[in-house]
């Protein structure tokens, strides 16, 4: 897999510094579609793109699977799945917390994965049996294993039910744990906690693009994740994300 990674480094760095020379210029910001809570920009579809003729330009026969949309072989084994700005509406505001994630799998089976924040700097990668890493150094989540101790995210995803219920977990956990934190970026919550930072994450709509690389990472550095399909979709689900040492409540 050394060849599909380094490719997959190379496009999420690209993306990320395209996206970083944009970033804090709203006024070029283009909005393609905006809702009560969210938005999607011009620049979405643009660091796909970029990133798509990275992928496909090395790899011809794959597949490509992102929030903007598809491309390459669909029927190839071989699948990539991107978000090309997670954390969009934080990156239209101007706030240093946002990424591009990069995911490959292989007959249904995440291979690899890749995170890149453009504000920090900090890349992780991860590949299936061989570990995940942060700057090439090795992770692993951390020990908390009493609930007052932790500190979680919880997200509220975009839909009134949604946002609904996530406000009662959030009620729910808010008395339990030391902090929980709302950040705006699922794979960036994914990756912090592979590498110990954060403790837990539970959101109950969320979307493959979101979450593909973040998973496989905490797989790999010992975590545990629980995925629930939802509304009859394979790119649709709950998650409930940890450093598997603490028990949580499982999204319905």
């Amino acid at each position: 897999m050394t060849e599909h990674l380094d490719i997959a480094i190379q496009a999420a760095k690209e993306a990320g510094a395209f996206l970083r020379e944009h970033f804090e210029n709203t006024e070029s910001l283009v909005v393609n579609e905006a809702s009560q809570h969210d938005i999607k920009l011009e620049l979405d579809v643009r660091s796909q793109t970029l990133i798509t003729e990275r992928l496909l330009g090395a790899f011809p026969d794959h597949a490509l699977y992102g929030e903007e949309g598809i491309a390459g072989n669909q029927d190839s084994p071989w699948q990539w799945i991107v978000d090309p700005i997670d954390g969009t509406v934080n990156y239209f505001y101007g706030l240093p917390h946002y990424c591009v994630s990069i995911a490959l799998r292989h007959e249904g089976v995440t291979q690899l994965g890749v995170i890149f924040d453009p504000s920090t700097q900090e890349l992780w990668t991860g590949e299936r049996g061989k570990g995940a890493f942060l700057n090439g150094r090795k992770l692993s989540v951390s020990d908390r294993s009493i609930l007052k101790e932790a500190v979680i995210t919880v997200g509220f995803s975009k839909t009134a039910a949604a946002m609904q219920e996530g406000m009662g977990r959030f009620s729910e956990l808010a008395s339990q744990v030391r902090k929980v934190r709302i950040m705006g970026s699922a794979a960036l919550g994914l990756a912090y906690i592979a590498t110990g930072r954060l403790d837990a994450y539970i959101e109950g709509f969320i979307s493959l693009w979101d979450i593909a690389a973040g998973v496989l990472l905490i797989e790999e550095a010992g975590g545990q994740v629980t995925l629930a399909s939802l509304d009859n979709s394979e790119d649709k689900f709950s998650i409930t994300a940890s450093n598997g040492k603490l028990t949580l409540p499982v999204p319905s």
